[in-house]
């Protein structure tokens, strides 16, 4: 059974606890969300998850529901306690930490291919999802909820006006997609933006024949000067004539360069 609104209502006043801006928390009070958050992520018997940010317990129960084998990451000591007691007996490794500082490889060592399902923190997600595509391997597919705008983010692909930075990355390491939108009224705190789910799946195998630390300072560098031609915010890295030599027209701005043509900047 997972969490309602006056579960969660009734578990921060006995503790005598409030959500914490500082770290983000809003929680999910409607156990329909959680419950198609644990579907859209093709959780089944036995597999191996890891959530983030865990809080009090509710999309953990949802995965339990689907009898998953969670690991629960929460770096709020007040709530660690709480979450131990919604979990007892039931199988969850709860780890006490920072997901920005812990040992992943120690944390995920049980099993070789693990799925992240996670409510993350608005403040910490992008950087925390790209921190994990690019050093934690072990995380094959990731399922999150995030601020919708950062979603249509994370998943844009050119020409799409919201792609930046964050997009050509993701896309770097695996493929992304907005699989649904989740409103403030499932929250508690009722948050002021729109919430998503966004669905990423690792590459199996490199997509373009770079590597992330050829490409990566040339999108940061286009990006940066977004409303520039690439001629002109590359010029430090970048010719006129090999811009062109990589097939990429020198007056083009960043946001309708794709992946590829990305990779031949980078090798030109």
């Amino acid at each position: 059974m997972t969490h309602s609104g006056a579960d969660i209502r009734a578990l921060l006043d006995r503790h005598g606890l409030e959500a914490r801006r500082s770290f983000g928390q809003n929680f999910v009070v409607d156990p329909n969300t959680v419950r198609r958050i644990a579907t859209l992520a093709g959780v089944g018997p036995g597999d191996p998850v890891v959530e983030i940010g865990a809080g009090l317990g509710s999309l953990t129960l949802a995965l339990l529901e689907h009898d998953a084998s969670v690991t629960a990451v929460e770096m709020d000591v007040e709530l660690v306690p709480i979450l131990r007691e919604v979990v007892a007996g039931h199988d969850v490794a709860i780890v006490e930490g920072d997901a920005q500082q812990v040992d992943w490889d120690a944390v995920l060592a049980a099993h070789p291919v693990w799925k992240l399902v996670a409510n993350l923190p608005y403040n910490v997600a992008t950087p925390l999802i790209l921190d994990l595509l690019r050093y934690v391997p072990a995380i094959t597919e990731m399922l999150v909820m995030v601020q919708l705008e950062v979603a249509e983010r994370l998943a844009a692909t050119a020409p799409d006006p919201a792609i930046g930075i964050p997009s050509v990355l993701v896309a770097y390491h695996g493929r992304a997609e907005v699989v649904g939108r989740v409103p403030p009224t499932v929250f508690h705190p009722k948050p002021r933006v729109d919430s998503a789910l966004v669905r990423i799946v690792r590459h199996q195998g490199p997509p373009v024949g770079t590597s992330l630390k050829r490409l990566e300072p040339l999108v940061r560098a286009a990006y940066n000067q977004r409303r520039k031609m690439i001629r002109k915010s590359l010029s430090g890295l970048r010719t006129v004539e090999q811009i062109e030599a990589a097939g990429v027209d020198p007056q083009a701005r960043p946001e309708t360069l794709d992946l590829a043509a990305w990779g031949r900047l980078a090798e030109v």
